[in-house]
């Protein structure tokens, strides 16, 4: 009896909760930001990326963060794929995936928004977390591709990477971080570093974009390093509809 009583009292907390009334009244945006091909100058195809509306969450990583703690990371994921999608819908699309969906088993459901878009989907997660959900994540990861899904490794050069477990789960498309962009200049060691790393991923048969590029030197020299993709504040800043104007002058 009382375990009655408290499970109706927990639910009744969680639907008052913030994130129940942002998942119910839809207290989200998505904006879109270009990744451009760097030869061409042209559209390759746009990161969906999360606005919270409501006032509780301060912005993407606490949303995701609190997500987590309820057990709706899933259903957010959802909703903003379905977003996402209807938002975008000529283009290629890259979806960030947060690795606790892969524990609530939303993805692999066969009305996922996921499989919803016309052009190519490239799912997209952090290089950490083949470290920590690696069995699992190939395994789901497995599933999506074999259904068309694509999959993209962010944020390389964030922290600690692990090439072998990137190799292991063989990307389509590896985005190096800011991080390694960031001042970069033509000769430094920086761009020797990207250089390599190009060379790398391209043999194991990846296109390797570059993220956070936001000066014109930063821009040249991740074209002189062979980079074939560009994201950032220099080409275009994450708008909803998608931006059109992509290329500095």
């Amino acid at each position: 009896m009382l375990a009655r009583v408290f499970g109706r009292g927990q639910r009744a907390a969680d639907e008052r909760s913030p994130m129940a009334e942002l998942l119910s009244e839809r207290q989200v945006r998505v904006v879109y930001q270009p990744i451009v091909d760097l030869a061409t100058h042209g559209i390759f195809g746009f990161e969906a990326l999360a606005r919270s509306l409501s006032p509780h969450f301060d912005g993407p990583l606490e949303l995701f963060s609190i997500a987590v703690q309820e057990r709706r990371v899933g259903e957010l994921g959802r909703m903003l794929r379905a977003m996402a999608v209807d938002g975008c819908t000529d283009t290629p699309l890259f979806l960030n995936v947060n690795p606790n969906e892969f524990d609530e088993g939303w993805l692999v459901q066969p009305d996922d928004p996921i499989f919803w878009h016309d052009h190519p989907v490239y799912m997209e997660i952090t290089e950490t977390v083949p470290l920590s959900h690696f069995a699992l994540c190939k395994h789901v990861i497995g599933e999506l591709r074999a259904k068309g899904v694509r999959l993209a490794i962010d944020d390389l050069g964030a922290g600690f990477s692990n090439l072998k477990y990137i190799s292991d789960l063989e990307p389509d498309v590896v985005k190096v971080d800011r991080e390694l962009v960031a001042g970069i200049k033509k000769g430094d060691r920086a761009f020797r570093l990207l250089a390599s790393l190009v060379h790398l991923c391209t043999q194991m048969g990846a296109v390797v974009v570059a993220e956070g590029i936001e000066t014109h030197e930063e821009l040249a020299a991740v074209c002189d390093a062979g980079v074939q993709l560009g994201q950032g504040f220099l080409l275009a800043y994450p708008d909803s509809p998608p931006p059109t104007n992509c290329w500095p002058r």
